[in-house]
This record gives structure tokens, C-alpha cells and sequence, in this order.
């Protein structure tokens, strides 16, 4: 009795070896590292970039582990923190605005732990330290971009069908058209109503009519309005999620807050303009007709082009912007060369036909508006050396091709050069638009002092608990303790490998939960020694020990499954810390049954199965 087979043996033991060697990465710390990556997100890191950041260092005789190429960006790892922030001195001077550099961590992971997937833990922004910003999306701005684009549309439908205005405005939210006649009322009032289709949220305008002025008012609904300022905050959160990954932070958290805001967190990044250049980098698209060439000066702008010096004169109405692409690929044409198709929404397809149609054999110019930082070597008062730096906005043609057919929904554009600048062109047509123009309205650094001051304290409590536990379990349950705390020390270890393998990041809130698994991991024991003692009282010791662990089973899965949902529950709703809380909380809740009913009965096997005891001391 109270034997397990050799199987059982060696699969407990080979679970626990697992946890062992997936745990073992976090033993070793991470190092200093620096990113190094072009400002032009279409432009990867080359050996060039390698080369004059490896001289840069060497001409000032800094310290460094090595410096790599590695994911289209250059990583220079160091020894110490001062190396760390001296180099990035030395190379933000040097590169200015030609690369983006941020101060980063790099994991020292032996090479056979990571050929067998073994990586550390990751950490949130409140151990590693990082940036925290808090944006705003302008809701404002997106309604009136939107409204102004319609007004446009429409005065040119308007003057495409003979209905002649006497005047047109927007102003509150609200497009006015004043017409000559009543004719001309009455065909722009069919016009308005057959665009003001009812969808899931009913009709897209409210419209007023005055027949005795030939006035008519057209407003968004408030459902309108809900489905606009969702779908720029939705738009510009995709945008923002493709364009932190690629500063390759571990763990960024972007994700949105209220109706209008949007929160961004870069663990590791301890340099806000860096991460702030990175966001900066959102641009939007817009689609302008090429100006006639005795268009007016009023109506049209000069642009350059992306990759070239060339220039172009483009009207200045925008016929659509990039928040109305939904989809865009890349394919090749019948003659073999590269194209993009573009996909709009139903409004945007609408736009494009009304200024397509009439403008067959003209160019259309997709226009690439992106904010940008400029950075120049100054004096500060004192006359010491800085690094000043201002923003701008830069407008430039990515490309230009001629209108062969009326445009609307779905459409190609062709003459945009090699299948690699027509992949680059569809990436930016998905995820560099930006719906509406954002504001910081929280910036906030946490420093790696305070993040491992952080760590100390978490790990201080997690090692007290389970120190008071250890103790009071050994002198309470003597034997039977011994074998909880080995159980108690390998849940910790599982967690550990567990989290380690499947990437989940490790916050506060995330030791929290830790501990709380601790001390359900006990609990579940007790339970367990508790019924082994009842049993005592009228059987012998084996079959008190087995019926102990068989009965126990039972309450303490049911109390563990509760509590696993209630968790899950957690994981689905919450955000942040909650999800932190709820994933540790759910990984140690698993381990712990484990550890607690087949780790603590195959030591209490070993000590005390298949032997003739007299008398049992629990």
C-alpha cells in the first residue's frame, strides 16, 4: 500500500526537471543593452550602421560586450549601466536624426538554454522600469477631417449634376448648403437622402430642410459620431501596436482607455524621446488628384517625392485618407510588374468614384504625412553642448499612377516600382494610417532603480512567507511538513518555468499572486494531514494515509477549480495588473494541485510505503 509505480515515478520526476530547466534562464541576469535602428521604418539596419556604431564607441573608449546585427537593428551590449548611458550620449551626437536609440535589456540566456526555447522571464513596467504615456485621441479633428472631406464630395457631386450653390459651409459639426433655386433644392435634397443610408445604427445624417430659404443643414447622428470616434480610436490603437513592435520591446503594452485614450507602456525603455520618436513615426495617407497644370495656385500644392527628388503638384482637396483603407496587399499585374490593391470602406469607395469618375487618364498621388523630430547640436545657457530638438510635419509622395478606370471600393495601384516598395507601400496603406490626430496628455518614466527596488521588495515578501510557512509546517507536521515545503519549494519552480515558456510577463500585482498561490499550495496540504489525523483515530497508518490523500482530493479540487474560474473570469475582463494577477494566480493554482496531491504523496511513498509502522506522527 502507498506505492507508486516506477512510471509514475519518473513522469513526476521529469515534470519537475522540466520546471527546473525552464526556470534556470532567470538565474541569470539581464545585460545593458542599446537599440540602434534607422528613423525610416522602410529602411533596415545595415553592417554601415554596424560600422559607425562600433567606431562611435571605440573612438570614445567605451566599454562594450559586443555589438550585433540582429532583426534589422543593431544591438551593442555592455557591461555596466554607466557604459550603457555614456554610449548613448555618444551615439545619439553622432547619428542625431539619422536612427532611433533606446536603452534596452538584453538577457544573458546560455545558448543551449535558448536552442531549447529556455528564456527569462519577461517584466512588466513596474520591475524593469520604462516608459509610460497616457494619449488622447482628437476626436474633434476626426469629425471635422471627416466632415470637411464630405463637404468637398458633395459640392463637386453637386456641381457634376448642374445644382448650383449660392453658398457652403461647415461650422458646428454641421455642413450648410445654400442653393440658387428650388430646382436645384429639391434634386440636392434626393441626392442628400439616397446617401443617408440606415445601417445596424440607423441613418447616417439628421438632415433639415428649408424649403422657403433652399437651406439644408446635414449633421452626423449620434450614432454616427459613436462609430467615428470608435472607429479612430480603433484604428489608431492597430496603428500604434505596429509600430512599437518594431523597437522590439519586450512585452509593450498598448491598449485602450475610456472612449478617447489610449495607453502606452515600453518596459525597458528608460528614454522617453526615443519612445516618443517611435510613436511619432504614426502617419496618415491621403489620396489628391495631380493638379491640372492651369490649375490655380490657390488650389493645388508642390510635394516631393519619397524616394527620389522629383516633384509634383497635387490639388489640395483630398479625395480620401488612409483611416478609410480596410485592406491592402500586394500582387503583380498582367504585364508582370508590382501592384498594391487597395480596399475602402463603403463611404471611402464613395469618395473615390465621385472624384475618379470624371478624371479617367489623370494621376492619383498617395501622400505620406508623418510627424517627425528634427535634432541639432546646440549650447544650453551655461554653454554646454545638448542635443535640441523640434517637430515637424513632413509630406511626401509615395506614389504617383495614372486613373485607367472609374475607382471605387476596391482598386490597384500599379507603378509603384519593385515587389519589395510594393509590400513596404501596403504595409504603410494598413498600419500607417492614423484616423485622428493624437495629444500626450501623461508622460511618465520609471526608472530601473525604482523597478528593481520593486523586485527586492516582491521577492523579500514571497521569501518571508514561504520561510514562515516552511517553519511552521516542519515544527507542526514534522515529516509530513518536510515533504509540503519540498512540494511547496517545486510549485515555485514550476510557475517560474511555466511562465518562463509560455512568455507571460511577471508585474506586481503578478508576485501578488504568487504569494496568494502559496498559500493555497499549504492550505491544500493541510487538508490533507488534517484528514490523514481524522483516520488515525480508527484505522492503521497506511490505510490512514491513503484514505487521508484519496478524501482530501476531492474538497481540494473543488476548491481549486472555483478558484480557477473566478481567475479566468479575471483574465477575461481585466486589463494591466489584473491580467498579471489573474495569470499567475491561474498557472500556480494548477501547479499547486500538482505538487500538493502527487509531489507530497511521492515523498510520504517513499518514506513511509510498504512499511510495517506501529505509529504515525502527522
Amino acid at each position: 500500500m502507498n506505492k507508486f509505480s516506477p512510471l509514475k515515478y519518473t513522469l513526476i520526476a521529469l515534470v519537475l526537471a522540466l520546471g527546473v530547466i525552464y526556470a534556470l534562464p532567470n538565474l541569470y541576469p539581464a545585460q545593458p543593452a542599446i537599440q540602434v535602428a534607422y528613423t525610416d521604418s522602410g529602411k533596415s539596419a545595415d553592417q554601415s550602421l554596424l560600422e559607425t556604431v562600433t567606431e562611435s564607441l571605440k573612438s570614445k573608449s567605451i566599454n562594450f560586450d559586443e555589438v550585433i546585427l540582429r532583426d534589422n537593428n543593431i544591438v551593442a551590449k555592455f557591461i555596466s549601466i554607466e557604459d550603457q548611458l555614456s554610449a548613448k550620449t555618444i551615439l545619439q551626437r553622432a547619428l542625431l536624426d539619422k536612427a532611433i536609440i533606446a536603452l534596452n535589456l538584453e538577457p544573458s540566456t546560455p545558448q543551449w538554454l535558448k536552442d531549447i526555447g529556455g528564456r527569462p522571464l519577461k517584466l512588466g513596467l513596474d520591475l524593469s522600469g520604462g516608459v509610460h504615456f497616457l494619449l488622447e485621441v482628437d476626436i474633434e479633428s476626426a469629425l471635422t477631417s471627416r466632415l470637411d472631406a464630405q463637404l468637398n464630395s458633395y459640392r463637386k457631386t453637386f456641381r457634376d449634376q448642374k445644382i448650383y450653390l449660392n453658398d457652403s459651409s461647415s461650422r458646428a459639426m454641421t455642413m450648410i448648403f445654400e442653393f440658387k433655386d428650388s430646382e436645384g433644392f429639391s434634386s440636392a435634397s434626393r441626392i442628400l437622402s439616397k446617401d443617408n443610408i440606415i445601417g445596424i445604427n440607423g441613418a447616417l445624417y439628421d438632415i433639415t430642410e428649408n424649403a422657403d430659404r433652399n437651406l439644408i443643414s446635414v449633421a452626423y447622428t449620434e450614432a454616427s459620431i459613436k462609430e467615428i470616434r470608435d472607429y479612430a480610436v480603433g484604428q489608431n490603437l492597430t496603428t500604434l501596436r505596429n509600430r512599437v513592435n518594431e523597437l522590439g520591446v519586450s512585452e509593450p503594452i498598448v491598449q485602450r482607455q475610456g472612449s478617447s485614450r489610449i495607453v502606452v507602456q515600453l518596459p525597458g525603455v528608460q528614454d522617453p524621446t526615443a519612445a516618443k520618436k517611435i510613436i511619432g513615426k504614426t502617419a496618415n495617407l491621403e489620396f489628391r488628384l495631380e493638379a491640372k497644370q492651369n490649375a490655380s495656385r490657390l488650389r493645388k500644392e508642390e510635394f516631393e517625392f519619397k524616394d527620389s527628388f522629383r516633384t509634383a503638384y497635387l490639388e489640395k482637396n483630398i479625395v480620401v485618407t488612409g483611416d478609410r483603407v480596410t485592406n491592402a496587399s500586394t500582387g503583380f499585374d498582367e504585364n508582370g510588374r508590382s501592384q498594391v490593391n487597395i480596399t475602402l470602406d463603403m463611404q471611402g469607395g464613395r469618395s473615390m468614384q465621385r472624384a475618379t469618375g470624371p478624371n479617367i487618364g489623370r494621376g492619383l498621388a498617395v501622400l505620406f504625412v508623418e510627424q517627425k523630430s528634427k535634432s541639432e547640436l546646440g549650447n544650453d545657457i551655461e554653454g554646454n553642448e545638448i542635443i535640441i530638438q523640434t517637430s515637424y510635419i513632413e509630406k511626401k509622395i509615395i506614389s504617383l499612377a495614372t486613373i485607367q478606370a472609374n475607382l471605387g471600393n476596391s482598386f490597384r495601384i500599379t507603378g509603384v516600382g519593385s515587389p519589395q516598395e510594393a509590400s513596404e507601400l501596403a504595409l504603410l496603406l494598413r498600419a500607417g494610417a492614423l484616423a485622428a490626430p493624437m495629444k500626450f496628455v501623461e508622460e511618465r518614466t520609471v526608472g530601473p532603480s525604482l523597478g528593481k527596488e520593486n523586485i527586492e521588495t516582491g521577492f523579500r515578501s514571497v521569501v518571508i512567507g514561504f520561510m514562515l510557512v516552511v517553519l511552521f509546517m516542519t515544527i507542526y507536521y514534522g515529516m509530513f511538513g518536510i515533504a509540503a515545503n519540498v512540494a511547496l519549494f517545486s510549485n515555485l519552480i514550476l510557475i517560474t518555468g511555466i511562465m518562463s515558456l509560455l512568455g507571460a510577463a511577471l508585474s506586481l500585482p503578478g508576485i501578488a499572486g504568487i504569494v496568494l498561490t502559496v498559500g493555497m499550495a499549504v492550505d491544500a496540504n493541510v487538508l490533507i494531514f488534517s484528514r490523514i489525523r481524522e483516520e488515525l483515530k480508527t484505522k492503521n497508518p497506511q490505510s490512514a494515509i491513503n484514505d487521508g490523500f484519496s478524501r482530501a482530493f476531492v474538497t481540494i479540487f473543488d476548491a481549486n477549480v472555483t478558484t480557477l474560474i473566478a481567475s479566468l473570469v479575471l483574465y477575461t475582463i481585466g486589463t494591466g495588473p489584473v491580467k498579471g494577477f489573474a495569470i499567475t494566480l491561474s498557472i500556480g493554482i494548477v501547479t499547486s494541485m500538482f505538487t500538493a496531491i502527487l509531489v507530497t504523496r511521492s515523498i510520504v511513498n517513499l518514506v513511509y510505503g510498504g512499511k510495517n509502522i506501529k505509529e504515525l506522527k502527522v
